[in-house]
């Protein structure tokens, strides 16, 4: 069983920033894709960024030149760093990561407003 805890999350102005961090601990074999995604209210679920094992990332386009991935992978820790915030970014951003099996984060908030 993977149990990944996520931090980071909250209210900023717009402008502003934050960083995510997921830490990912119980069984875990060979971790390859670390990444997050976020929700927001009325819309499906999507890709905001992931990064493999060797460094290779990839963004939505809407949050490139803002926002960016990193990994430790001795922690299996995943972070993201948020800058230049717009409110279109609100939503639940979700930890997401895969080995044999792919396993999703409970969530966190962020809430970009004036």
């Amino acid at each position: 069983q993977v149990q990944l805890v996520e931090s980071g999350g909250g209210l900023v102005q717009p402008g502003g920033s934050l960083r995510l961090s997921c830490a990912a601990s119980g069984t875990i074999f060979s971790i390859n894709i670390m990444g997050w995604y976020r929700q927001a209210p009325g819309k499906q679920r999507e890709l905001v960024a992931v990064i493999s094992s060797g460094g290779m990332t990839n963004y939505a386009d809407s949050v490139k030149g803002r926002f960016s991935i990193s990994r430790d992978s001795a922690k299996n820790t995943v972070f993201l760093q948020m800058n230049i915030l717009k409110p279109e970014d609100t939503a639940v951003y979700y930890c997401y990561v895969r080995g044999p099996a792919g396993y999703w984060g409970q969530g966190t908030q962020v809430t970009v407003s004036s």
